[in-house]
């Protein structure tokens, strides 16, 4: 190690801080359903939503929180949310499936993403909103409404390519959704199918963490809604998609060490800190720092609800510089957000058992086998860079420390690094113990989980507290009624 360890430690809060600590059910856990494991703890997805209807509240608006169902497959939290008054967004025919299976009505589900025949054929005869990009979509959701003597459907016309007054802001470019300057051919669409279709709105999805980007969408939309009223149409809503991050980090001071160390490891001023020298996008020519840090901001003194709350705050340039939740509230519009990761935040963790540890070379750093896949531990798939947490066997002692490692998977593959970082750890772990991955509950739980080489992806089960105990089921077995949950 070069200098004072570089740690990242995740930010706990009390319920997942708990569950960590649990260091005998989480070993008698794995023990009994095998390595790797995931545990969601479908309590905090219904507290996380609260903090956002608070938002809501503060800005007397009305509206839908869509639960990003692609974020995790898991039951236990879809039916968690059914049992509120969230809503799912649904981006497939199998989610579409699973949210009515869990207690969805139709009213409460919207559907986005591409959309094949047999999707479009579901939310059609359900009667789900449906999330638009193109006219040819409209099209043919209009056709199957006809042939099958169905209701009309609500649709969301999804818009791109916004553009702002003033000093220039441009949205970036996305495959979803017809860019804003097309309106009038959606409109016209629309008409066309008025029998068949119910335009209900407008929604925009932007992959960026920028406020203004976003802000400058949301100014364009409530322009988009004036444009359709002009035209006789009655729209009530605009869906403002997701995007609204989690800060995964307890200490910023820790996040600016790391960047600032990886820089000068990259440029060759300190040891190497990743496997084989890893630069996540950066990298050194001739001395020169070239590219760009391609990594999630782990640690974000804005995000979730309060990312919601300052969006909501940005004034709208070009309709007289008013915040756009007034201007929101002033036409009775319906806000719907659609917070996947967001609504996740300290919902769950993935243990992996540890295997083998090793040294490579004097002073380097350790290389530690767990019992897991890269794709089982996806964080890093998403940019984001977080320590695990050592659940030593047995209470043993603190062990020495600290130590820096290299965390492999399980696959007979030079490719299969769980992290592509060293990790520093504050104790040295043994075979037996166990590593905790914390807040891997939005993308990096099954989003990428494959069974390669006959080894078999992360089981999950669902955690709640039951006084000072933890209580578990399988994911599949949580329902809200669930025994030691309430009566029946």
């Amino acid at each position: 190690m070069d200098g004072r360890p570089l740690y990242l430690e995740p930010r706990l809060e009390p319920r997942l801080r708990s569950l960590v600590a649990a260091h005998g059910t989480l070993h008698s856990l794995v023990d009994a359903l095998g390595s790797p494991l995931h545990l969601v703890v479908p309590d905090q997805i219904a507290e996380n939503l609260e903090r956002f209807r608070s938002v809501y509240r503060s800005h007397h608006l009305s509206g839908q929180v869509f639960y990003a169902h692609k974020a995790n497959r898991s039951s236990a939290l879809l039916r968690r949310l059914a049992a509120t008054d969230a809503g799912v967004d649904v981006a497939s025919l199998g989610e579409l499936q699973h949210a009515l299976g869990a207690g969805f009505a139709a009213g409460r589900i919207t559907a986005t993403g591409p959309k094949n025949p047999e999707f479009l054929w579901l939310a059609a005869r359900a009667g789900v909103t449906v999330s638009v990009d193109a006219v040819a979509e409209l099209d043919q959701l209009a056709a199957l409404v006809r042939k099958h003597a169905l209701a009309p459907v609500r649709v969301l016309l999804r818009l791109s390519g916004f553009e702002a007054s003033g000093v220039k802001v441009l949205s970036r470019r996305s495959r979803f959704g017809t860019p804003v300057r097309e309106l009038e051919l959606l409109l016209e669409a629309v008409e066309r199918h008025a029998d068949a279709l119910d335009p209900a709105g407008v929604a925009f999805h932007l992959d960026t963490t920028s406020v203004a980007e976003k802000a400058t969408a949301l100014e364009g939309s409530l322009a988009a809604l004036e444009l359709c009223r002009s035209r006789g149409l009655r729209p009530r809503a605009v869906d403002v998609g997701g995007g609204f991050g989690v800060s995964y980090l307890a200490e910023r001071e820790q996040w600016e060490a790391y960047t600032t160390a990886l820089t000068a490891a990259v440029l060759g001023r300190r040891p190497p800190l990743t496997w084989g020298g890893h630069g996540y996008g950066l990298r050194n020519e001739s001395g020169t720092l070239r590219g760009t840090l391609g990594l999630y901001p782990a640690h974000r003194s804005v995000a979730g609800a309060a990312y919601l709350d300052e969006l909501l705050a940005q004034p709208a340039a070009s309709l007289g510089g008013r915040p756009l939740a007034a201007l929101l509230l002033e036409h009775l519009y319906d806000l719907h957000t659609e917070p996947g990761r967001a609504l996740l935040d300290q919902c769950g963790l993935s243990l992996a058992r540890v295997l083998e540890v090793r040294g490579q070379e004097a002073d380097g750093p350790l290389l530690v086998r767990l019992a897991a896949k890269a794709d089982d531990i996806a964080l890093e798939d998403h940019g984001v860079l977080m320590d695990p947490v050592v659940v030593p066997r047995g209470g043993a002692g603190p062990g020495r420390g600290p130590v820096a490692v290299h965390l492999f998977g399980s696959l007979c593959l030079e490719t299969d690094l769980i992290t592509r970082r060293t990790v520093f750890l504050p104790r040295r772990p043994e075979p037996g113990d166990l590593l905790a991955f914390a807040n891997t509950a939005g993308y990096a739980m099954d989003f990428h989980a494959t069974r390669a080489q006959h080894q078999p992806a992360a089981g999950k089960v669902a955690a709640w507290q039951d006084g000072d105990a933890w209580r578990w089921c399988l994911d599949d077995q949580f329902w809200p009624i669930t025994p030691a949950r309430g009566a029946q």
